[in-house]
């Protein structure tokens, strides 16, 4: 068969019904003969040649590098966003500290620059007066956030939080936590539902001081310790909290707090040790009672 310049037609096949095929070596194309009724095979065949002789010139042009493209891989979606893992861990702008009992972590006064979440623990929030009296104006317990004022450009804090047993504290830095509110509405509507039962609680508190007596703010203040009202069981157990503390969170004299925990004692609402304070929920019937 002649191939190049001049090349001649050539049969392969003089059977009745054959075709004539071309051969020609600088294209890449070749087409064998075929009888008349394989148009199918015909058509695959010219394709397929023709498809590798375009290959064969573009190695030639890339110094026979392969010319095909490989595709490029799709962008990895970024992981879901996990509140309770940012919340449980350190990071950029935010660090675990830890704090021993009776340590102040903030004090009123104090320029405020971070929000703090409770990872395991308790602390005290409390506040003096100018001649020195304290009232304590909250018990705070593990998955709770305090010192959120600084979100509202508080310029000071307008209260000091202790630790009331050893407590480890995620701190997190106003401008991350701000940036956090922002694009991860999982922590923004988790932060939202908080402060909304917060601010609920202290309106409940409040009403508690103004008509109940001194007997049934003791009973509502140990169950809230022992976070009788939450989604979860509840901690039965207290860590250990004098009863000065006591007589500051519900506005009373200790001398009163030791009367009506002896008389709660006696009836079986609760037990109490150097271990800590055990409430049971026997207790209830002394806030439901009228």
């Amino acid at each position: 068969m002649a191939t190049g310049a001049g090349s001649t037609w050539s049969p392969r096949n003089t059977g009745p019904g054959s075709t004539w095929s071309p051969c020609n070596n600088g294209c890449g194309l070749y087409l064998e003969p075929v009888q008349l009724n394989d148009r199918a095979a015909v058509k695959t065949r010219f394709h397929l040649r023709r498809d590798y002789g375009n290959r064969v010139n573009a190695m030639k042009k890339n110094n026979g590098k392969s010319a095909v493209q490989k595709s490029p891989m799709p962008p990895k979606s970024p992981a879901a966003f996990d509140a309770q893992a940012f919340l449980d861990s350190a990071g950029a702008a935010r660090q675990v500290a830890e704090f021993q009992r009776k340590e102040i972590i903030f004090s009123q006064g104090d320029e405020p620059a971070n929000v703090m979440y409770i990872q395991k623990g308790g602390v005290k929030l409390s506040v003096v007066n100018e001649v020195g009296k304290e009232a304590v104006v909250a018990i705070l317990g593990p998955g709770e956030f305090f010192g959120e004022g600084c979100l509202s450009d508080q310029p000071l804090r307008m209260g000091t939080a202790t630790a009331i047993t050893p407590t480890t504290l995620l701190v997190i830095a106003k401008k991350e936590m701000i940036r956090v509110l922002h694009e991860e509405h999982e922590l923004s509507d988790r932060f939202i539902s908080y402060m909304l039962s917060r601010n609920l609680r202290t309106e409940q508190d409040l009403i508690d001081q103004l008509f109940n007596s001194t007997e049934k703010r003791l009973a509502r203040t140990l169950l809230l310790l022992a976070r009788y009202g939450k989604n979860s069981q509840p901690e039965t157990t207290v860590p250990k909290i004098s009863q000065e503390t006591l007589a500051e969170m519900i506005g009373t004299t200790r001398s009163r707090v030791n009367l009506f925990m002896n008389k709660f004692k006696k009836l079986g609402f609760i037990n109490y040790n150097k271990a800590g304070l055990r409430v049971h929920r026997s207790l209830l019937g002394v806030v439901l009672h009228d």
